[in-house]
């Protein structure tokens, strides 16, 4: 028995350093992202209470409807992983062409109704004042959607590649620029030393001057990506590369759509626990704000490693290695949960000194520090049901998790959320105590899947011709 222990232990390191090689890039890109949104909030909140709810409030309805576009995009991540893991290149780049064309279309169609739900914002008895300013931020903010989405699908074709170190420079670049365009739009220019010029008759714009520099840091980023892919061009590349197949599609969409709606399922909740937040006042809202935007800063390592897992995961489907893809989605989730658990211990030791970073208004930082222990409190939940979603979606089974995230977030944290809130008394903290409930009801089921979905073959999406289960054992990719 020793060496066989010895042989199962060796692997499980080896697989978790190839975990954290490609998952710290990926994080790091990850949290870059975030970061972005971040600066936002930090430099706008400088503006006041008013200012921070009403960008947290548009940034609210952005995700909710971008999320839905992002997930079908990443129906295509499982099926470039699994054709790099089958040592098939050129289909890979075929796959990349693909999702470009898809994000075209999905990013027109998720653009429609962030552009058309503000005018619906004062129903929720948000004030005026709120509704305009996001509108304003969101009518901003459209033209990145597209750029988002490019930019997503070149990640998944890098990562895949096992080339991420690009990803970094993108990010690193463009939260730098971000940075002093957020402060020349945000505030104007009109206090600009001499030598900036023409810049110094920029008008202060507000809310609406962060979602303009949000979208040309976004081209910046997309750009560097492009650049990078184009340097990674596989050799004996056909000229019909571009040319997109059918099946390949309806093979992405297949696999996208569930995940699509399953973070439109899961953000939703949360968007809609901002839109409520805003019904409480601008304390509330500003509070919900800095409390979703530091527990999101911390998801961002678990959706990294989620990603990473994703790949790993899929690199072992496509090499017909079921055993290693059982390993490696096991070695992900536990590392995900570890780091979780870790951001959960610095939020109950330090919830004065975290919030502090973010907002020194009177109101909203009482407020916020008591929600750091409900955002501890759903860490590990967090991300346990994050990476979980990864390493399914690179086994090729997204189906499941839009089915836990239903039942999880909306009959279950939705439901426990607003009866706290308000039958019992608990305001913007009784929404959060909802929140999390849903999302340890969600990892469970996740963790359960994954472990029960792994112990047959799992075979590869390309040779799957319906996502059929097995009506006893649940698993996926047997043929119709």
């Amino acid at each position: 028995m020793k060496p066989h222990t010895l042989s199962r232990s060796q692997s499980t390191r080896v697989e978790l350093r190839e975990l954290v090689k490609l998952a710290a890039p990926i994080a790091i890109a990850q949290a870059g992202a975030a970061m972005m949104g971040i600066v936002d909030t930090l430099v706008v909140g400088r503006a006041g209470a008013v200012a921070l709810a009403s960008v947290g409030l548009a940034s609210a309805v952005f995700f909710w409807f971008f999320c839905l576009g992002i997930g079908v995009m990443l129906g295509v991540d499982p099926m470039i992983s699994q054709a790099l893991g089958a040592q098939d290149p050129i289909r890979a780049r075929r796959l990349y062409w693909l999702g470009n064309r898809l994000a075209v279309w999905i990013g027109l169609a998720v653009s429609l109704p962030i552009l058309v739900v503000p005018f619906f914002l004062g129903r929720f008895g948000v004030e005026e004042q709120l509704v305009s300013e996001a509108q304003n931020y969101l009518w901003w903010r459209i033209p990145s959607v597209i750029p988002m989405l490019w930019f997503m699908i070149g990640r998944a074709y890098l990562q895949g590649l096992k080339r991420p170190g690009s990803l970094v420079v993108a990010t690193v670049l463009a939260n730098v620029a971000n940075y002093y365009l957020n402060v020349l739009f945000v505030f104007g220019g009109a206090e600009g030393p001499a030598w900036t010029g023409p810049l110094r008759s920029i008008p202060a714009l507000g809310a609406s001057g962060a979602a303009i520099a949000t979208v040309l840091c976004t081209l910046l980023q997309m750009g560097i990506v492009a650049l990078a892919i184009r340097h990674h061009r596989p050799a004996n590349l056909p000229r019909d590369v571009i040319a997109g197949s059918p099946q390949d599609l309806r093979t992405a969409l297949r696999v996208g759509l569930p995940v699509g709606l399953h973070m439109f399922v899961e953000v939703g909740v949360f968007s809609v626990a901002g839109i409520l937040a805003a019904s409480m006042g601008a304390a509330a809202a500003g509070a919900h704000q800095v409390a979703i935007m530091l527990a999101s800063f911390t998801f961002c390592v678990a959706v990294g490693i989620g990603n990473a897992g994703s790949v790993r995961v899929g690199h072992a489907v496509g090499a017909g290695d079921t055993p290693g893809a059982r390993r490696a989605g096991f070695v992900a989730i536990g590392t995900g949960a570890a780091f979780m658990g870790l951001c959960g211990l610095v939020l109950v030791l330090f919830p004065g000194q975290v919030v502090g970073l973010v907002s020194s208004d009177p109101e909203v930082f009482g407020v916020a520090v008591g929600l750091m222990g409900v955002a501890a409190a759903f860490q590990i939940s967090d991300g346990i049901q994050g990476v979980g979603a990864g390493v399914l979606r690179g086994a090729g089974d997204s189906h499941f998790t839009f089915r836990a995230n239903v039942v999880g977030h909306w009959l279950v944290g939705a439901p426990l959320a607003v009866l706290l809130a308000w039958p019992a008394g608990m305001g913007v903290t009784g929404l959060w105590w909802g929140l999390s409930a849903g999302l340890t009801v969600v990892a469970v089921a996740v963790l359960w899947r994954f472990a029960r979905l792994s112990r047959q073959t799992i075979r590869p999406l390309e040779e799957q011709r319906e996502p059929v289960e097995s009506p006893t054992t649940g698993a996926v990719g047997e043929t119709a």
